[in-house]
């Protein structure tokens, strides 16, 4: 398959500035938009006419904006994206699934598709990403670009360097898709995608100081101060592992004893289950367990909760983010345990420091391929250079 792909059209620095403000805030007012860039009426009005008029953005009717504000003269129409006029295509790639997703411009699922991974072979896997995008061409024609999102480490948003679940090292998939496509790839570690995704069009948006916590098959962390992601050295190579939340906790195959890992993700409390009753129950069975009254449930799921509490206090006191967004396929424990979640949390801070805006997002893979796409959105509106 060889796609052309909608291209961004060329901007100067400041259209793509205005560009981006309507993408990521929109609607605007050209008031609020002129303001947002201290930009004069004029030069707003020279910027915008060829976003305009290459059919990016479009003014739309008072009531789809935000309220106006009071305002002198003419009233003129506010401003957005159009956001279906270019698509993309975002996969999460996991140890036996490939999830697909058609998002638009505003990274909003239009469309879904998964299938099984037989092979990790990096071929075989690009030749069944190339299939799915063709399978999404053919109803969804105006593909931009592709986003990846894999856990592990990942190079220049190209090269996964290295990849536990997939056993990869040094896979250039960037290429190796583009080749199949036609169309622009970005690769990104999974974590790394969603912090974007929730920075530009999520939980995040707007704040200076933002933190994305997710924990399911592992833990993931993500800083944003000044709008940026913080580039950090354990994102990429399993977050967590040596944080210790409990020095007399329990010892698990992955993580050191009493770590973050060890004490929250989801083969860790199987394992801490299995070991102690010989019983192989899935997550959701043990947090039923637990809501239940059963003891053994009880005890690995409150031990869990207490961790999450201490963890996410010590993220506030040192972070001290405006919001904390706790998703992932793990996030289950809060519907159970949140109550202790909750009194940990607070008894790890200050009497006097200002409770923790957290917010809890049930997650499935689709949000986590939803992510992916978000850094070839990016990429496609800031321009490789400024990503």
């Amino acid at each position: 398959m060889t796609a052309a792909a909608t291209s961004w059209p060329p901007l100067s620095r400041q259209e793509r500035s205005v560009a981006i403000e309507v993408l990521v805030h929109g609607p605007l007012s050209r008031t609020d938009l002129a303001r947002r860039l201290l930009l004069s009426p004029g030069s707003l009005t020279r910027l915008t006419k060829p976003l305009i008029e290459s059919g990016l953005l479009v003014e739309v009717p008072e009531t789809d904006a935000a309220p106006a504000e009071s305002r002198q003269g003419r009233p003129s129409q506010p401003l957005d994206v159009v956001a279906e006029s270019r698509l993309f295509v975002g996969f999460k790639i996991t140890g036996d699934m490939v999830y697909g997703v058609v998002t638009t411009l505003r990274s909003d699922i239009v469309a879904r598709h998964d299938r099984p991974l037989a092979d990790h072979d990096p071929v075989r896997v690009a030749d069944l990403l190339a299939e799915m995008t063709e399978e999404f061409a053919g109803a969804h024609p105006r593909l931009a670009g592709i986003g990846i999102g894999v856990g592990g480490l990942v190079e220049d948003r190209a090269v996964v360097g290295e990849s536990p679940f997939l056993l990869w090292r040094d896979v250039p998939l960037a290429e190796l898709v583009q080749q199949r496509t036609g169309l622009p790839v970005v690769v990104e570690n999974d974590v790394a995608a969603l912090v974007e995704a929730e920075t530009w069009f999520g939980a995040g948006r707007g704040l200076d100081r933002f933190v994305v916590l997710t924990i399911g098959a592992g833990l993931g962390y993500g800083l944003v101060l000044g709008g940026r992601r913080v580039p950090c050295a354990e994102e990429d190579r399993g977050f967590g592992r040596h944080w210790i939340l409990d020095p007399n906790g329990p010892l698990t195959p992955d993580g050191e004893r009493g770590s973050a890992v060890s004490l929250l993700t989801i083969p860790s409390i199987r394992y801490q289950l299995r070991a102690a009753t010989g019983r192989d129950l899935t997550y959701e069975e043990i947090l039923a367990g637990a809501a239940a009254g059963e003891p053994m449930a009880s005890r690995v799921v409150d031990e869990a909760a207490r961790a999450l509490g201490t963890l996410v206090a010590h993220i506030a006191n040192f972070a001290m983010p405006q919001k904390i967004l706790l998703a992932g396929e793990g996030v289950g424990l809060m519907d159970v345990a949140g109550g202790t979640v909750a009194e940990t949390l607070r008894s790890h801070r200050h009497p006097m420091a200002a409770p923790v805006d957290l917010e809890t997002k049930v997650s499935d893979f689709h949000d986590w391929a939803r992510g992916a796409a978000v850094p070839a959105i990016r990429e496609l509106v800031l321009g490789s250079a400024e990503v």
